[in-house]
């Protein structure tokens, strides 16, 4: 139900037994400058809020994803799709969210991400379990799509990793790119273990560079990845976001204590901003000082439209 509120544009969102959030009226447009974009918990669309005014109205599009990211003017919306087995659909959009690419896959919809010119993209589905808390009861299914090329690696569970073996329990997830388009930064899992490794798209390679390392994601400078780190505490997400520094290998806990299971997004080169379930969209500084603050309640998925 939609409800007028206060003002000329706002009015609430509001379905049955959740919350209302302030709506205003205007398209998501990939393109404005300074909007943080992301999926809105109440009605399960791509919803936009500038990044100035977080905590504000909100604009709300017809696109349903489970996980949205946008670059270049560009996005790359995860979606459930209808069907007796769990399946997902990758879709890309354009800046006005039009639809340009469709691709069909397996699984439960998990993590997106595009590289910073819009280029390259990959996404991650569970395709058995629906969690990583417990190492070693999931299996993942991630893709790389150069949409230059259209080469489609549908699961790169074949990339060789140096000095290691390779076995049926390996798990790569969480692709964040650099800069050249074919370097990346992921997780890969085998024997109860997980490893922040740095694969060459191109020749199906990598380097396992530390233990111990989650969901990765590379600073707008390139120096640094922020990444999730098991430690003892909360079952459900046994993880403390850290950030490390890839010159010298020393990584730094950020102020968060909660246990954060997304792949963060870095705002700028000094703030990085995650999803929390229940608890919306949140910041925190990546150096470990400052508290963590609230952006967009009923929210998760971030990114940010960055000026061209």
């Amino acid at each position: 139900m939609i409800a007028l509120g206060a003002g000329a544009t706002a009015y609430a969102l509001r379905e049955p037994d959740k919350p209302s959030v302030a709506v205003e009226a205007g398209a998501v447009d990939l393109a404005e400058a300074g909007r943080l974009v992301f999926v809105d918990e109440v009605s399960g669309k791509v919803a936009s809020v500038p990044l100035s005014a977080p905590g504000g109205p909100r604009r709300v599009s017809s696109l349903s994803c489970k996980r949205f990211y946008t670059a270049a003017q560009q996005g790359i919306c995860l979606a459930d799709a209808p069907g007796p087995m769990p399946s997902a659909t990758a879709v890309f959009v354009d800046k006005a969210l039009g639809e340009q690419r469709r691709v069909d896959i397996a699984g439960v919809p998990n993590r997106a991400k595009l590289s910073a010119d819009g280029r390259m993209a990959s996404w991650t589905t569970f395709v058995t379990g629906d969690s990583y808390s417990q190492a070693g009861t999931f299996s993942t299914r991630t893709a790389i799509f150069d949409k230059e090329t259209e080469v489609y690696s549908s699961n790169i569970e074949g990339t060789r990793v140096e000095g290691m073996k390779m076995t049926n329990d390996m798990n790569f997830w969480g692709v964040t790119f650099t800069s050249d388009d074919h370097t990346y930064y992921a997780t890969m899992s085998a024997a109860g273990k997980t490893h922040l490794i740095r694969g060459d798209a191109t020749e199906e390679s990598a380097q396992a560079l530390r233990e111990n390392a989650e969901c990765p994601s590379l600073s707008p400078d390139g120096k640094r990845v922020a990444f999730k780190k098991r430690v003892p505490g909360d079952g459900a997400r046994p993880w403390r976001e850290h950030v490390l520094d890839l010159t010298t290998m020393v990584e730094t806990p950020l102020a968060e204590t909660r246990g954060i299971d997304d792949q963060v997004v870095w705002l700028d080169n000094d703030t990085i901003a995650y999803g929390l379930p229940g608890e919306g969209i949140w910041a925190v500084q990546a150096n470990g000082e400052g508290a963590p603050r609230q952006l967009v309640p009923h929210a998760s998925s971030p990114s940010l439209v960055i000026p061209e």
